[in-house]
């Protein structure tokens, strides 16, 4: 029989160099700030720009939300379409995906979509607002999870609404609480939003796990910006966020160059373009003629 040529298959879908759980655990336990970013709309090009400058972590949604009228069913079959589109853009930084509520409904449903999306390629998952026995049983089924404390975002808001939390000391150790539970349930890390700054670095000193923070107020053990903030491109800006470029007029420059040099002709250039062998041109015109 002839003999197998070995081939070089990977059993694990772990990269070695990738900024797992255990090495943003370890980011904490060295004092080193944790920097999160979440592209959004605005795709995974805005994912290979952070990890190139070395950003930690990676937030997303799917790319088919219920903000552009898409259903559930639709969201939860492009999860693994994201995170693949992702992965092919980027290989170290941590891709928390945003679950789709519908998913975690159960436990078992829970388990059966993260397994699936740490496969294509997630770090973690965010189930937001998940309860403690879902929490549990994905966590003994080693679901990683990344997951999130404080107000609560999302669509969900339509039920809480997107409100400063912990205001009073017993809405503050309510939310201690929460995240004290996240972190004995399982969860490898956690944000936490609208809560005030000492509220917030009290909870992010007394977790063992990392808490980065949103709209919080204080460094904790990191923070996270939504890009459409960083980049300026929001309505209104939000009163956490601090814009570092303005995207929209670099863009619209750019595309109004463009399309003037389309209009006036001068562009495309012949050095834009390749001319064909004059034999093979004088063929073609022939050819082009007796049709």
């Amino acid at each position: 029989m002839a003999e197998v040529e070995k081939q070089n298959i990977h059993m694990s879908t772990v990269y070695k160099q990738r900024k797992n759980l255990n090495y943003l655990q370890q980011m904490k336990d060295r004092g080193e700030k944790i920097v999160q970013m979440c592209p959004a709309e605005l795709g995974p090009i805005f994912a290979l720009a952070a990890e190139m400058v070395g950003c930690d972590i990676c937030r997303i949604p799917s790319m088919l939300s219920l903000r552009s009228g898409n259903s559930y069913e639709e969201s939860i079959m492009t999860g693994s379409l994201t995170i693949k589109k992702f992965r092919e853009y980027t290989n170290i930084i941590h891709l928390n995906f945003y679950m789709p509520t519908a998913t975690y409904a159960d436990k078992y449903l829970a388990v059966r979509w993260g397994s699936e999306w740490v496969f294509y390629g997630a770090d973690s998952m965010l189930p937001m607002g998940v309860t403690n026995e879902v929490l549990k049983f994905m966590s003994d089924n080693y679901v990683p999870t990344f997951g999130h404390i404080g107000a609560i975002s999302g669509w969900q808001t339509n039920a809480t609404g997107y409100k400063k939390v912990g205001k009073t000391a017993e809405d503050a150790f309510r939310i201690f609480k929460w995240g004290y539970e996240y972190q004995e349930n399982g969860m490898g890390g956690m944000t936490i939003e609208l809560t005030p700054i000492e509220v917030s670095q009290a909870i992010a000193e007394k977790l063992r796990v990392p808490v980065v923070s949103i709209a919080a107020g204080a460094p904790c053990d990191g923070c996270e910006m939504v890009d459409m903030d960083t980049f300026g491109m929001m309505p209104k800006p939000a009163s956490h966020a601090k814009t570092y470029a303005e995207l929209l007029p670099f863009l619209c420059e750019a595309y109004a160059e463009w399309a003037n040099d389309v209009r006036e002709g001068i562009y495309p250039e012949d050095k834009h373009g390749y001319h064909m062998d004059p034999e093979e041109l004088d063929k073609f015109q022939e050819m082009m003629a007796k049709f």
